[in-house]
């Protein structure tokens, strides 16, 4: 779906036009990607709950973590790319159903696999929503509020995970994680009728972007080296916090009860992390993520030393929280710019792609701490490990300067 092309014609209602300031259907979308910020993120301070309830280890709990990434991974560009024909409120209202029967088929899941086939499904309704949910919101306001509606939308995520995160622990852990679930499920109904009732109806569509195109994509080669940071950067975080929740009960010797806070503590400096990560890589991406991945393979190695400590874990985490997400702007803007310049009109295909390389990042990460947790180097390692998955974000963020030097 050439999403540049459909930001480009303002929507059309039979009733009204926007005429002051934002319309009510942006806040829809923005309690929407509420709710599914909320089911993706949730899962890891329930870990322990859903592995002692259904009788599985905790790596293999893990799973539902990297499975809905791989899910998210699917949905982004594949099912995107096949749903663009379908109308843009038709469509919204499709994947909201999903994500209500996704996480209500999690609520009741009799077992495991039941469970990693809910989690999946949800994942698919995740990667088409956050495709096509900023271009929605960019067209349902005049152009200079298009960056406005946009960061709008989003800010339902960062939210999820300041408060839906740790809400939903708290939840889980006090009336069982299939009550989770079902808050989440709520949270999708309620998002669903708002899409139903306040989402125009005549929303344009774009030209749909082929898999031929997004394969294009893939050959351009400083493209796939941003993607390879996506991925190795969030992966080496994903290594430590898919694991998290126990990390803090088994080796630092905190409580349920704390856990939950620390996850709230975790949620604001990644919101922190977001806004300042955005600010610094406005100029200069590349070397404003280097800097980004130095600082955060170090903290991710001062964690394995910290994390004995309640006071010191928690002045780590803060500092981890903020690092991992500050990367996040400036991955998408510099993925943008390259293809601006060297594919001109694939910017969105681009940016999908980029948002898929998070999600396989996820899955990559949690599985290969699934690993570490079940080997003889156990759970106690996962923060050097995660930290070698920086290190070779590094080196691969000094070869895309090279190769950006040479253009």
């Amino acid at each position: 779906m050439n999403e540049q092309n459909e930001l480009s014609v303002p929507y059309k209602t039979e009733t009204k036009k926007i005429r002051k300031g934002l319309p009510a259907a942006l806040w829809a979308l923005t309690i929407s990607a509420f709710g599914i910020g909320t089911t993706e993120f949730v899962i890891v301070g329930l870990l322990p709950t859903v592995a002692g309830d259904l009788g599985i280890s905790i790596p293999s709990a893990g799973l539902l973590v990297s499975l809905y990434a791989i899910g998210v991974a699917i949905g982004a560009p594949v099912l995107t790319a096949l749903t663009g024909k379908v109308p843009r409120k038709t469509l919204l209202v499709s994947i909201m159903i999903l994500f209500v029967i996704g996480n209500g088929l999690a609520s009741i899941a009799p077992g495991f696999i039941t469970l990693i086939l809910a989690r999946i499904l949800t994942g698919f309704a995740h990667g088409v929503y956050f495709s096509i949910g900023s271009t929605i919101a960019a067209s349902l306001v005049p152009e200079e509020k298009r960056a406005t509606a946009i960061s709008i939308m989003f800010a339902g995520l960062t939210l999820a995970i300041v408060t839906g995160v740790p809400l939903g622990t708290f939840i889980g852990q006090h009336f069982g994680w299939r009550a989770t679930f079902i808050g989440v499920a709520i949270l999708g109904i309620i998002g669903l009728l708002a899409s139903m009732i306040l989402v125009p109806s005549h929303l344009q569509n774009g030209k749909t972007a082929s898999l031929q195109q997004q394969l294009k994509v893939l050959t351009n080669k400083r493209l796939i080296f941003a993607f390879l940071m996506t991925a190795m950067g969030y992966g080496g975080t994903f290594v430590v916090f898919t694991y998290l929740s126990p990390i803090l009960q088994e080796i630092t010797g905190l409580k349920e009860s704390v856990v939950t806070l620390i996850l709230l503590i975790y949620g604001i400096a990644i919101a922190l992390g977001n806004l300042i990560g955005g600010r610094l890589a406005n100029k200069n991406p590349l070397k404003a993520l280097l800097w980004m991945f130095i600082a955060q393979g170090l903290v991710l190695f001062a964690f394995y030393f910290t994390v004995h400590s309640p006071v010191f874990s928690i002045i780590t985490l803060f500092l981890l929280g903020a690092l991992s997400f500050a990367s996040v702007p400036g991955l998408q803007l510099l993925v943008v710019q390259i293809a601006e310049k060297e594919l001109p009109g694939t910017e969105d295909v681009a940016s999908g792609i980029n948002i898929a390389a998070f999600n396989i990042g996820i899955a990559i990460g949690s599985y290969a701490g699934g690993l570490i947790v079940t080997s003889s180097l156990g759970i106690g390692s996962t923060p050097w490990i995660g930290a070698l998955f920086l290190v070779i974000t590094v080196f691969i963020t000094l070869y895309s300067i090279r190769l950006g030097r040479k253009l």
